[in-house]
């Protein structure tokens, strides 16, 4: 009865190699399916983003149009390379004051100061002077 007991009794390298060959099958499940939902996350988030630049090319043609309607409306007071100086003249001066705005904004963009003391503490932590 011994042997019979010892011989359906596997061995612990058995039990560790099938235990790694399960383990390595799940891990190997679990990034299937990771990449699975990812693949459909990134799909939909493409999709969305293609509808937001065809929503901006259309507003943008929309917004030329609107200010074409504006320079000619403004031709029935004035000649129209007035009417369409002016409109252009307040475009620019519209970008201007963006782009200002925009300079202001960058100007107060500071370096990451709390990264660059903690990398220097963990540099200073791995030579091991403390």
């Amino acid at each position: 009865m011994s042997q019979s007991a010892g011989a359906s009794e596997r061995t612990i390298g058995q039990l560790v190699a099938d235990a790694s060959r399960d383990l390595s099958a799940l891990v190997r499940a679990e990034i299937a399916l990771a990449k699975a939902e990812i693949t459909a996350e990134v799909k939909q988030g493409a999709i969305g983003a293609g509808l937001f630049v065809g929503a901006a090319v259309f507003g943008g043609i929309g917004a030329l149009f609107l200010l074409l309607a504006v320079a000619w409306l403004l031709t029935l007071w004035m000649p129209y390379w007035v009417a369409f100086l002016i409109v252009a003249v307040v475009l620019f001066l519209g970008a201007g004051v963006l782009a200002l705005i925009g300079k202001g904004r960058i100007s107060k963009v500071g370096a990451p100061e709390r990264t660059i003391a903690t990398s220097k503490q963990s540099i200073e932590a791995l030579k091991g002077h403390r």
